[in-house]
């Protein structure tokens, strides 16, 4: 029970890489508050976190950033606390680089970077009490410049170097600063691996572990580590958990 009574609040919480997180920490003892726009997935996993820990649902846009102030206060009005804030929802399109659009850029930026930039900001305070933990979101498409991917990638570089700045800020309160940037099987993917099972496989065999990450068995518990005591001495980082696909130095 390594996050035994710790308030963790998941975006993107209701499926993917989010729900495997959000299942993991409760697994952990944590109380899980997950945050989405699908009520239907929401629903359904928060009756799946039920079965191990206390657990709240809340619908909320965080492309708002007035949504941000009140996503915090309801989280700590509801369990007393925030120690664990995991900013994992991000929406964008994939699209050629020469096609991509103003309004393509401001979608990712406002679902993943400046959500994250905000909610950071508004869970400072409840974080510093309680010396919390920050799990950020990179990805492969950034770090290697994966075509086709301009404004998430982008996105997410830029949520890589902000992580470095609140790192280094947030160090002195005792305020733990992460990033994770995973290969996972996701709905799409298994959607994808149907689709081109011929590019799929050619995917999985460029991973050395030469297989895609459970969100909840791979992510999930890189995840619950960086959300522990176990990683206090580990702050500012990217970690690959990617089954070895990208090495970064």
């Amino acid at each position: 029970m390594k996050l035994k009574d710790r308030v963790a609040l998941i975006t993107g919480g209701a499926s993917g890489i989010g729900r495997g997180i959000a299942l993991a920490m409760a697994k952990e003892g944590a109380k899980v508050v997950i945050v989405d726009l699908n009520d239907e997935a929401g629903e359904k996993t928060l009756a799946e976190l039920k079965e191990f820990s206390d657990a709240l649902y809340i619908h909320k846009d965080i492309s708002v950033r007035e949504n941000l102030s009140e996503l915090v206060q309801e989280v700590v009005e509801h369990f007393g606390e925030l120690n664990i804030l995991v900013n994992n929802a991000h929406v964008s399109r994939q699209k050629p680089f020469m096609e991509t659009t103003p309004e393509d850029v401001a979608l990712s930026f406002n679902t993943g970077y400046f959500a994250t930039f905000y909610l950071m900001q508004e869970a400072y305070e409840e974080l510093k009490k309680s010396n919390g933990k920050v799990i950020n979101f990179a990805s492969g498409a950034g770090i290697n410049g994966q075509p086709t991917q301009a404004a998430y990638a982008s996105a997410k570089e830029a949520i890589r170097g902000l992580t470095r700045v609140v790192a280094n800020e947030w160090g002195p309160d005792g305020i733990n600063v992460n990033i994770i940037s995973p290969l996972a099987l996701t709905s799409g993917i298994e959607i994808w691996s149907k689709h081109d099972p011929e590019q799929y496989n050619k995917m999985v065999n460029g991973i050395p572990l030469r297989y895609v990450g459970d969100p909840e068995q791979d992510i999930g518990r890189v995840a619950v580590f960086l959300a522990s005591e176990d990683s206090k001495y580990i702050t500012g980082q990217t970690i690959m958990v990617d089954g070895g696909t990208t090495k970064i130095y």
